[in-house]
């Protein structure tokens, strides 16, 4: 049976390089960051090398990076604080972002007097720029939460837009790039942002790490309480082996951006045109068809399938060897309909099955053959 890994977006394969490394800092700086000793030194010169190396791609100083479990935990970080600390009254987001967001937002309403507002969005699920400025000027103490790169549809937001409108306004912006670190090239000095989520295992590093950009002097106060690690921003010994991963993961992703971008866009091209060409009536959620307002990395297809044989499609690719996702991984488990198309399709779309597929520099043209000849003899069964 064939075996194809089409849910990069969700998680993506460790490098051999990354497991390599790792395995070396296991072996050999088993030490304590906070120990004195020489076990402990040799560690936590590890953990300032990777903090200056992951700062140097995003130019900004090697303080200015937190290290976290991970971009759930950098998102709760940053918005938290803003409410707790920083004394946000209003959160601006939109509704189709990631549920450690929005989820968080929610839990921030019933603990704090805040406001929160959604942005609008276009039929594909593009930020109102305009509806935006209108709330950033009738908002007293705003914080912006956009993604840099939804998750499930692909939809890129301008983020340096954004940002220079919420500094036009005193906001605070707080942008989840999980889905753009590590494949598109962020420039801190040009885009002033003042906090951003980050997460390795979306670019071929380890799970359970990723780290939180905190603009120096915005005054943010920690999560989690306990030691003084992380210069108190986030108690806890660091995961070095982690750490270390997600700095060479990271390390080989921009090395490789360019060549690697232009091979997964042509495996995406490649694949739309072949669901054009095979199967009638095939259409494209959010603006992922769009190449210069979509990110390069995933597509999310809406089916011709009847709604009674629609509960079929995801148990049938799996049988066949094929992983995707109908959604985020983190709400893959549920029977409910996806927060994001919900938001952007008419009722007769969300009748029909979608899939995202994602893709990474290990898939291959052939892979996408099988996987249009499946969906075409489930389509046409």
């Amino acid at each position: 049976m064939n075996h194809v890994y089409l849910d990069n977006a969700a998680t993506t394969p460790l490098r051999k390089e990354v497991v390599e490394r790792m395995t070396e800092v296991l072996n050999n700086n088993f030490g304590n960051a906070s120990s004195t000793h020489s076990f402990g030194r040799a560690s936590k010169a590890l953990l300032e090398q990777c903090r200056k190396n992951i700062a140097r791609y995003f130019n900004v100083s090697a303080a200015e990076i937190v290290f976290t479990s991970g971009g759930t935990e950098a998102d709760n970080l940053a918005l938290r604080s803003a409410v707790r600390d920083l004394g946000v009254t209003e959160i601006i987001t939109s509704k189709i972002e990631h549920h450690a967001v929005l989820h968080t937002v929610e839990q921030l309403q019933k603990e704090y007097d805040i406001t929160v507002s959604f942005v609008n969005l276009d039929d594909c699920g593009l930020v109102d720029y305009n509806h935006l400025q209108d709330l950033l000027q009738s908002s007293d103490k705003a914080m912006v939460s956009l993604m840099h790169i939804n998750n499930e549809v692909g939809n890129i937001l301008n983020i340096e837009r954004v940002a220079n409108l919420c500094k036009a306004s005193d906001a605070l912006f707080q942008s989840d790039c999980v889905q753009s670190v590590g494949h598109f090239k962020i420039d801190l000095q040009d885009i002033p942002i003042d906090f951003l989520a980050a997460s390795a295992h979306k670019f071929h590093g380890p799970k359970g790490v990723g780290f939180c950009y905190v603009r120096k002097e915005s005054g943010l106060k920690p999560l989690i309480f306990g030691g003084e690690q992380e210069r108190g921003y986030r108690a806890g010994t660091e995961s070095i082996h982690n750490i270390v991963g997600m700095d060479e993961a990271l390390k080989i992703a921009y090395a490789n951006l360019d060549t690697e971008k232009q091979y997964i866009s042509e495996l995406k091209n490649y694949f739309i045109a072949q669901l054009k060409e095979n199967i009638d009536d095939v259409s494209f959620n959010g603006g992922c068809e769009d190449t210069v307002n979509s990110t390069y990395t995933l597509v999310n297809v809406c089916l011709p399938i009847a709604p009674e044989k629609a509960p079929m499609l995801q148990f049938q690719l799996d049988l066949k060897g094929i992983a995707c996702s109908k959604g985020s991984a983190c709400q893959s488990g549920s029977n409910q309909q996806s927060h994001v198309l919900s938001a952007i399709l008419d009722e007769d779309k969300l009748k029909r099955p979608s899939v995202r597929f994602s893709f990474s520099v290990f898939n291959t043209k052939e892979e996408l053959d099988y996987v249009v000849d499946v969906l075409k003899d489930f389509v046409n069964s």
